[in-house]
């Protein structure tokens, strides 16, 4: 999908700095970065309140100021803002969500061992819309295993249990996957 119309406009008048560009950027998208916290957490298996969700999104809106909005200058318009936005979104949740796990334990043994290998929580999103074109010439497992892990951020354990696949055979399909995508690139 590509970008609309009025999301291009409204991204133009963001890094203008047209005067009620981003009041108006931040009630367009207010509900689906909500919706994104709410989604990160849950895949998790973690309870927000109410101000812990609201200090997230607002998180994400930082993120999209931050370094004169360097974030939405990257935008390349060929897919939907809300797909990018998304992206973004979780990608600042799941870092904030690491951070505040590292600084309640005060014990790296105990979050490492809930890790899996490979487990880069920046990397597992990174670029989806070349991910998702990539995972076109993948087999149909494979291909659901990269969606479920790059994408939906479920853990191997989930991805077993949902394919019926050893959890031991995750990693080194996702290993192959990976090369095959970085060949075809």
């Amino acid at each position: 999908m590509t970008l609309s119309d009025i999301d291009r406009k409204l991204v133009k008048r963001c890094l203008e700095g047209a005067p009620g560009a981003w009041q108006d950027f931040v009630d367009r998208f207010l509900g689906l970065m909500v919706h994104v916290v709410n989604h990160t957490a849950r895949a998790r298996g973690l309870e927000l309140d109410a101000a812990l969700r609201d200090d997230l999104v607002a998180e994400i809106f930082l993120a999209l100021l931050s370094n004169d909005r360097a974030v939405l200058r990257r935008f390349r318009n060929d897919s939907s803002l809300a797909t990018y936005l998304t992206v973004i979104g979780r990608r600042v949740v799941v870092r904030r969500m690491l951070q505040r796990t590292l600084a309640s334990s005060g014990d790296n043994a105990q979050w490492q061992a809930q890790q899996q290998p490979d487990s880069d929580p920046i990397e597992r999103i990174d670029d989806r819309d070349e991910i998702m074109h990539l995972m076109e010439q993948l087999d149909a497992t494979e291909a659901a295993v990269v969606r479920q892990y790059h994408l939906e951020g479920l853990s191997y354990r989930q991805i077993s249990e949902r394919n019926g696949i050893s959890e031991n055979s995750i990693g080194p399909m996702l290993s192959r996957a990976r090369k095959k995508m970085r060949e075809r690139t």
